[in-house]
C-alpha cells in the first residue's frame, strides 16, 4: 500500500533514494524494484532488520534491477548522518507529525538532498487528522509516546519547505478508505482491536489488498473518488533549487 506517487517523484533507475521514517519498507521495496540505490532510515530499531533480510531477499529472488541495492539504518530525522547533496530522491512518509522540531527536520532532508532533487512528505490530511484527534485524546501525544504532535494542513508543509529552501511542486491525497476506519477506531478506542466495526472494516481493508480483481477494482475506483476529500494522507512535493547545494553556501560565506 503505498501512499507516494512515484512518477511525480521522478524516480529513476540508479537513483540514491533515501525513505526516512521506512517503517515496515514499503516504499524502501518498491523503490528497489524500480532499481533504486535505497537507504531505509528509521528512528526505531526493532523493524530495520526485517527490512534489510527482505531488501537481501529480494536481490537473491532477482525483484530488483542491476541498479539496485538496498540497505537499512537507524538514525534521526534531525541529525542525519549523511554528507551534504547526498541523495536523489527522498521520502518521508507519515514522519513529521511525530517530530517536535520539524522544522529543524526539513532543514536537514533539505541538506542532504542533491540540487534539483525531489521530495515527498506525506501527513495525515488535516479534516481526518482532526477528525480523530477531537474522538479521542488517546490516539496522539501526550497520551501516546512518539504519537502524533501536530495537525498539518497543506499550507503549513509547503511553508516548512519554503522556509528550508525547497521549492513547493504538486500534491494530492492518498488512502480515502482508511479515514472511517480511524474514526471508527478513535471512537471505540484507538487499541480495541476486537470491536465488531473494528475488525469489519479491517476485512474490507484487507479485501482492497488481496481481494478479486473485482473486489479490488470496486474498492480502488471508490478509494479514487473519495481521495480529493476523504484521503487520510496528504503528499506534497518539493525540489531543491539548482545552485542551492549546501557546501556551495558555506564557501560562499567564508570567502
Amino acid at each position: 500500500m503505498l501512499t507516494v506517487d512515484y512518477d511525480r517523484l521522478g524516480l529513476r533507475a540508479g537513483d540514491r533514494l533515501l525513505d526516512l521514517g521506512c517503517g515496515a519498507g514499503r516504499h524502501a521495496f518498491e523503490a528497489y524494484r524500480r532499481g533504486a540505490k535505497v537507504v531505509a532510515l528509521d528512528y526505531a530499531y526493532d523493524e530495520l532488520p526485517a527490512v534489510v533480510g527482505l531488501l537481501g531477499a529480494m536481490g537473491s529472488a532477482d525483484e530488483g534491477t542491476e541498479t539496485s541495492t538496498g540497505n537499512a539504518v537507524n538514525g534521526d530525522a534531525c541529525n542525519l548522518g549523511f554528507a551534504d547533496d547526498s541523495f536523489d530522491r527522498i521520502i518521508a512518509s507519515e514522519v513529521f507529525e511525530h517530530v517536535p522540531d520539524d522544522a529543524a527536520a526539513f532543514t536537514e532532508l533539505t541538506r542532504i538532498l542533491r540540487p534539483g532533487g525531489i521530495m515527498a512528505i506525506t501527513v495525515p490530511a488535516w479534516l481526518p487528522e482532526k477528525i480523530c484527534w477531537a474522538l479521542s485524546n488517546e490516539y496522539h501525544a501526550p497520551f501516546v509516546e512518539g504519537g502524533h504532535v501536530r495537525i498539518y494542513d497543506e499550507a503549513t508543509v509547503r511553508e516548512r519547505m519554503r522556509a528550508a529552501g525547497l521549492e513547493p511542486l504538486g500534491s494530492h491525497r492518498a488512502h480515502a478508505l482508511h479515514s472511517p476506519y480511524w474514526w471508527i477506531r478513535c471512537a471505540v478506542g484507538p487499541t480495541n482491536d476486537s470491536n465488531p466495526l473494528v475488525r469489519a472494516y479491517h476485512q474490507v481493508l484487507v479485501w482492497d489488498l488481496t481481494g478479486t480483481p473485482v473486489i479490488s477494482t470496486v474498492t480502488r475506483t471508490t478509494e479514487h473518488l473519495l481521495n480529493p476529500v476523504l484521503g487520510k494522507s496528504l503528499v506534497v512535493y518539493a525540489r531543491k533549487p539548482l545552485g542551492s547545494s549546501a557546501g556551495e553556501e558555506r564557501d560562499m560565506i567564508s570567502a
